[in-house]
């Protein structure tokens, strides 16, 4: 399992929530694109998302995901980094090469890589995960990805 139960982390993530809406500073886009080759994983995170009232969208490979056409319509993407056919590296670099402004969650179940964090851009990694994980982490990264999202949206 990628992620760790805790209650309260949703609860805080919902809370969060109401207060953005309250305050004007939601994102705009609350839509996330999950993309993992292990479906309890991808189920598991699905399910989070929707409980903190984002909609989610599953892919099995990244191939899958970049021929969806999701990459323009989505406000974030959690990709794990190690997968069958275009890694989530891979798929990262794809992505920047494109000029498609994606905020990238990583995650991976095989703890600190200096070599994969080194080759990621920067400005569109927003967090590096070791499964399992917190939900108020991912949580926490999701929010920040969005709110990119949406500040670079707002810039055009």
């Amino acid at each position: 399992m990628a992620i760790v139960d805790d209650d309260e982390s949703v609860q805080i993530a919902l809370q969060d929530q109401m207060e953005a809406v309250k305050m004007g500073t939601q994102p705009r886009s609350r839509s996330v694109a999950i993309v993992d080759d292990d479906e309890s994983v991808q189920i598991a995170l699905q399910d989070l998302m929707e409980a903190v009232g984002l909609s989610a969208r599953c892919f099995g490979s990244a191939e899958e995901f970049l021929n969806s056409g999701q990459q323009h319509r989505v406000g974030c993407l959690i990709s794990d980094i190690r997968m069958p056919g275009m890694s989530g590296i891979e798929l990262h670099r794809h992505l920047v090469a494109s000029n498609c402004k994606l905020p990238v969650i990583f995650m991976t179940a095989h703890g600190y890589d200096d070599r994969a964090r080194s080759a990621v851009s920067p400005d569109w990694a927003v967090a590096y995960l070791t499964k399992p994980f917190g939900e108020g982490e991912l949580l926490d990264a999701v929010w920040a990805a969005l709110k990119l999202k949406s500040s670079t949206e707002a810039d055009r």
